[in-house]
């Protein structure tokens, strides 16, 4: 078997030859691409990012052959920022994504064995995730699995429609989107009496890291059974597609983890826990950079040593099993026998470092104030969502302050407000020593203001949420 590097080296080379935009940026670098023909010259490549390559180079020059018309299709991102991008890309690039799919639906889902309906439910339309994602499960009816796809897209009314007229036909169903949106769904589907248990439901998610809280309550009003085959979240990017996913046994390590936060803090390097994943080597090339992850992988734009700004990192399958064993991670026994048990290597992904919030010094992340909305009864209040903020009020002095919405049919009471803002207090303190000691005691309390559900100031209807704000 061709260890992971080659596959890397005959894309780099793959690339000079055919990407016009690619030969400039490395003749501007002052790089010879036939003295690159082992790890160590390729690790001395430049880094390829948005500001040096993307923003530089215009896109039929960043396509093979130099033409936008060598791709089969034109996916769309907000991008991280809001400015939209776009990702050419080919079947051969969805045959990739199709794999890590195929990870979920056949180790987790058992979709090889059991009748299942897969309901879209990220955005349709030129969007990025949702075409990716109704193209890798349609992949995995023609490789033989039991699928059949349904897509609504991001319309709640729809999806609950098609899940009460078509799930009793299955043996399963699959409901994939983005985390706050799902909730939204499931919590409405209880609102109105809808019987969810009954389908079987999984999930898959992608665009956000969620908790272990998170993951408990959900499996708890679905009814779900087995909460390391239940649900999986995808590592993707509008660049790259998937990139990798979860796993039974990545699951498995990360609830440890949750429960040892000192464990936690010491393999991943941070105060909050990351996604972990699994990927296959031989189709994404992974780096780590100074806390960074950076990756090589084809497609209609190929990307080399690309380096996408989420912290991260990686770690071989032993080596990390190695750790975690250490520190007493025993393999549950609910993790049936070996299924979903892959030797593949891990990544691990904070997300974007600038969607963090300073306060005093202290690095803010939105994850660690998640984990405070997820505990009772605040869970029964809010849809998940919320907007932080650091501002200066009227004496000027730093103030957190914090937009939570409420829960569809929920109406604010006296006790709910002052309720929040103490368990984002506990939680920070557990979770972050920055907060705990760099924020003065009587400034920890965040302002807490409740918003109606789809107030379209803060939790607009159909739009990528985003959970911090600079102050007005």
């Amino acid at each position: 078997m061709r260890a992971p590097i080659d596959r890397a080296l005959e894309v780099f080379h793959a690339t000079y030859a055919s990407v016009p935009a690619y030969r400039t940026f490395l003749e501007q670098h002052g790089i010879a691409p036939d003295e690159v023909r082992d790890e160590a010259s390729f690790r001395r490549l430049p880094l390829m990012t948005k500001e040096d390559y993307f923003h530089r180079f215009p896109l039929d020059a960043r396509c093979r052959h130099g033409a936008l018309a060598s791709a089969e299709m034109v996916a769309v991102s907000s991008g991280s920022t809001g400015e939209p991008a776009f990702w050419p890309r080919n079947e051969h690039d969805e045959a990739l994504v199709a794999e890590r799919f195929e990870h979920v639906f056949h180790d987790s889902f058992r979709a090889d064995e059991r009748t299942t309906l897969a309901i879209i439910c990220f955005p349709l339309g030129t969007w990025v995730g949702g075409m990716y994602t109704t193209a890798g499960c349609r992949a995995l009816r023609a490789k033989g699995h039991k699928v059949t796809v349904v897509t609504p897209g991001n319309n709640k009314d729809e999806i609950l429609r098609v899940f009460t007229a078509l799930s009793g036909s299955f043996e399963q169903t699959v409901l994939l989107g983005y985390p706050p949106f799902l909730k939204d769904v499931v919590d409405t589907a209880r609102a109105r009496g809808i019987d969810l248990p009954r389908a079987r439901p999984k999930l898959v998610l992608a665009g956000e890291v969620v908790s272990e809280e998170w993951r408990t309550l959900l499996a708890e009003r679905l009814g779900q059974e087995n909460v390391f085959y239940d649900s999986a979240s995808l590592y993707g990017t509008a660049d790259a597609g998937v990139l990798a996913n979860e796993t039974p046994l990545s699951i498995a390590l990360r609830r440890f983890f949750a429960a040892h936060p000192d464990l936690a803090r010491e393999r991943f390097g941070e105060e909050r826990l990351p996604t972990l994943a699994q990927y296959d080597p031989r189709a994404r090339y992974f780096e780590e950079n100074d806390g960074t992850l950076l990756f090589t992988a084809d497609g209609g734009v190929p990307l080399v040593r690309y380096h996408i700004a989420d912290t991260g990192g990686i770690a071989s399958h032993d080596a990390f099993l190695d750790f975690a064993r250490s520190g007493g991670f025993v393999m549950p026994p609910a993790l049936e026998g070996g299924r979903g048990i892959r030797p593949l290597p891990f990544v691990w992904v904070f997300g974007r470092s600038h969607f963090t919030v300073s306060f005093f010094g202290a690095n803010v992340f939105p994850e660690n104030v998640t984990v405070a909305l997820e505990r009772a009864p605040i869970h029964a209040w809010v849809t998940g969502k919320f907007v932080l903020m650091a501002e200066e009020d009227e004496a000027r002095d730093r103030q957190l302050r914090l937009v939570v919405e409420l829960a569809p049919g929920v109406t604010e009471t006296n006790d709910m407000a002052p309720a929040i803002a103490e368990s984002v207090v506990l939680a920070l303190r557990l979770r972050s020593s920055e907060f705990a000691n760099y924020v003065p005691p009587e400034r920890q309390r965040p302002q807490v203001v409740l918003a109606p559900a789809g107030d379209p100031a803060w939790f607009p209807v159909g739009v990528k949420h985003r959970y911090t704000r600079k102050a007005p």
